[in-house]
């Protein structure tokens, strides 16, 4: 309300991440929420079976399953805004909203051929949001090899998209630019930079590299 910019919700960014991960897992969907329907872990030898639910430790457990076994969640996604760039090339275009476009489709009738057409909001492709921060907590060292989850997590939604109307072309994205930075609680007012990657599949190339370089640099119990 304050610019009228579209952004994106970190919970709908975090929420595509955990429910991709879910599908690629085969976890079983037992938990409503809300409009929803995810997993999560109702006994703790599910909790904890196999060194831990990927899912349930990176992502959390909703505060209604009264899961007095779990742990804090490990993952923090924030909000996507539009970049000032991308606002201004917006904000110029020949679109039908300031900083949307009017996409229109049509049902046709099987029988009498007759259309229903119907529109639907969306951002121009070639948007750019950002920057943003996710932010992995590591409470323990099996946490190192956690870290996986969420690299895979990003490569999955990468190739499925955010939003409706993702089946009939809308919501694709991509991770560019990305920066890991590290604290360690013996000095946490000094960030440790790891490295910078194009794209998310070439951090997923030197995960075994960042894995060891985390161990080195935050220790854990």
């Amino acid at each position: 309300p304050l610019n009228n910019r579209p952004y994106i919700p970190g919970s709908s960014l975090r929420g595509k991440m955990r429910s991709q991960t879910e599908k690629k897992l085969g976890l079983p969907q037992n938990n409503r929420v809300g409009q929803a329907t995810i997993h999560t872990c109702k006994k703790p030898e599910e909790y904890q079976k196999n060194g831990g639910c990927p899912v349930c430790i990176v992502f959390g457990v909703p505060a209604s399953s009264e899961a007095a076994f779990s742990q804090p969640s490990r993952l923090v996604v924030r909000d996507a805004l539009l970049s000032d760039d991308s606002a201004k090339d917006l904000d110029n275009a020949n679109t039908e909203l300031r900083f949307a476009e009017i996409k229109t489709e049509v049902t046709i009738d099987r029988v009498t051929s007759a259309a229903t057409p119907r529109t639907i909001e969306r951002v121009p492709a070639g948007a750019l949001f950002g920057p943003t921060e996710l932010v992995f907590n590591i409470y323990e060292k099996a946490d190192y090899n956690r870290l996986k989850t969420v690299i895979e997590a990003m490569q999955l939604v990468e190739d499925d998209y955010l939003g409706g109307g993702g089946s009939r072309g809308s919501g694709k994205i991509r991770f560019t630019d990305i920066e890991i930075l590290a604290r360690a609680s013996e000095n946490y007012s000094k960030p440790i930079q790891f490295d910078k990657f194009d794209t998310i599949q070439a951090l997923a190339d030197s995960f075994a590299h960042l894995q060891k370089w985390l161990a080195e640099n935050v220790p854990a119990e």
